[in-house]
């Protein structure tokens, strides 16, 4: 269960952390699917751009293993806790997100931040295009991230707040240009963790990847989560973003 201040913490910062959400047994055999799709699947240098803007090891995105992380931990009731009880649409498949290391010897570029739902050519979507398609984002790791630059799911917090503002100022349309680049309120925080750990994040939460100058992999799955009628409420989620969290009301 969500507690007041976890759910204080969401609405004022766009994130939160659940420590040890899901069990190590059901992140092993997530570890195996994804290292056994990599040795024996393999993959084409050419797709290595869609593969970071959708996912790697597609074929195994709607295993049962990595569905359960979801569906059948904690984190299902943890973000039913926030946005409703019966109001979270279960998954059908999560993004197997991986970040490999950057080349020995080259200073890594500071973290580049987006908002999902923004056509860019390599994301299924045509450039120019907006959507708000889900409701929260929920990323489990699947490895120990103990320092930054190690390929680290990354917030910019309170950014979630910052758009509302500037979208019922400027308008959604604004959108079309692609991700605006402004001053966001707080600097990139880069999420440092241990298996199992998860981070349920709002939609509107600019996020991305860190750099990774560690010698290790960086393996997450992150699945985006649905209120039952986010399809309803559409793009006025951008203007109104607590429509579809029952469990921020309260707070509010």
């Amino acid at each position: 269960m969500i507690t007041q201040s976890q759910k204080a913490h969401f609405r004022e910062q766009g994130y939160l952390t659940i420590p040890g959400a899901v069990p190590k047994v059901m992140i092993d055999r997530v570890l195996h699917a994804i290292n056994h799709s990599l040795g024996e699947e393999g993959m084409n240098k050419d797709d290595l751009p869609t593969f970071r803007a959708q996912s790697y090891c597609k074929e195994i995105r709607e295993h049962a293993a990595v569905v359960s992380l979801l569906n059948d931990s904690p984190v299902y009731a943890a973000a039913e806790s926030l946005m409703g009880q019966g109001c979270v649409r279960q998954v059908t498949g999560g993004q197997i997100a991986l970040r490999f290391p950057r080349p020995l010897g080259i200073d890594p570029p500071p973290p580049n931040g987006h908002l999902d739902g923004l056509g860019s050519g390599l994301n299924g979507s045509a450039k120019g295009t907006y959507r708000r398609g889900f409701t929260a984002l929920a990323v489990i790791l699947l490895n120990d991230l103990d320092t930054p630059n190690s390929g680290n799911f990354t917030v910019w917090p309170k950014s979630h707040t910052f758009f509302e503002n500037h979208f019922k100022r400027v308008g959604v349309e604004v959108l079309e240009n692609g991700m605006p680049r402004l001053d966001l309120p707080e600097p990139p925080l880069q999420i440092t963790g241990h298996a199992g750990d998860a981070v349920i994040v709002h939609h509107q939460i600019v996020h991305g990847a860190a750099p990774n100058t560690s010698p290790n992999i960086r393996y997450a799955a992150i699945f985006r989560l649905r209120h039952v009628k986010c399809e309803d409420f559409g793009n006025g989620a951008y203007t109104n973003i607590w429509h579809e969290w029952d469990g921020i009301h309260e707070l509010v």
